[in-house]
């Protein structure tokens, strides 16, 4: 079966903060068949479930903030998700501090192993997503993605991001090998010399050997669109080259 593609709303961030459900309906629009959320917008969650429900979309998952998932705060992030149908809270970005050694990452790890037993009962699961500096070998020869794919849970989201591992200077695929089935939402961003200064599929990313990765090991149920420059085309127009040059490749 097919792996069915979502948007990540950030890519159309300002689009959304003028009019976030009408953003959602024009993605709809254009063939993805979900979205992964970056913020509300102050929308409450019955609203935004009806939106959603209104124009045939899933949700692939969201990025929540570490501090969104400990202590007090879990359980209201775990009731609006619950309500929007959102399983997969993925933390999308840590403080430097976090993991810039192996113990800091260890530490780290230890509080996403604690998170991700907290929402078990609700059937649920968190991750993290790559940035660069997640892929820069730290004392030791490791970077921060091996020690926290390493220190964590098999069920816990390993959230690469194609871009933004060329950034750090990792191979573009091999990361994804590297943890099998934990790529369960994978990010497809371009890279073109920076990361997302092309549209999907008219810059330097080996999709095919991507796809291959995802397909083969990766246990990938999400492809994540994410696109971040936008010269010469509007946000929305450079989304929906994204997925029109994906569908060209068979997606």
């Amino acid at each position: 079966m097919a792996i069915p593609i979502a948007l990540q709303l950030y890519s159309v961030r300002d689009d959304c903060a003028r009019d976030f459900f009408g953003t959602i309906a024009q993605v709809a629009a254009m063939g993805y068949a979900g979205v992964e959320f970056a913020g509300y917008h102050g929308v409450s969650a019955a609203a935004l479930k009806k939106v959603l429900d209104d124009n045939g979309l899933l949700v692939a998952g969201t990025h929540a903030p570490l501090e969104t998932l400990e202590g007090d705060a879990l359980e209201a992030t775990v009731e609006f998700h619950k309500t929007i149908g959102c399983s997969n809270l993925i933390v999308p970005w840590l403080p430097e501090a976090t993991r810039s050694t192996p113990e800091a990452c260890k530490a780290t790890a230890d509080r996403f192993n604690a998170i991700s037993e907290r929402l078990k009962p609700y059937g649920m699961k968190t991750g993290f997503h790559c940035h660069e500096g997640d892929m820069h070998a730290l004392e030791g020869g490791k970077s921060a993605w091996d020690l926290l794919a390493g220190g964590t849970s098999d069920d816990f989201i390993m959230q690469y991001d194609t871009a933004n591992g060329m950034s750090g200077g990792a191979d573009p695929v091999q990361p994804i090998l590297d943890w099998p089935g934990r790529g369960l939402s994978t990010h497809l961003k371009e890279w073109s010399g920076e990361h997302g200064a092309a549209v999907i599929g008219e810059g330097q990313i080996p999709w095919s050997r991507v796809f291959d990765a995802c397909e083969r090991v990766g246990g990938t149920q999400w492809y994540v669109v994410e696109h971040e420059s936008y010269e010469g085309m509007s946000p929305l127009e450079a989304v929906d080259a994204c997925v029109k040059n994906l569908r060209a490749m068979g997606k």
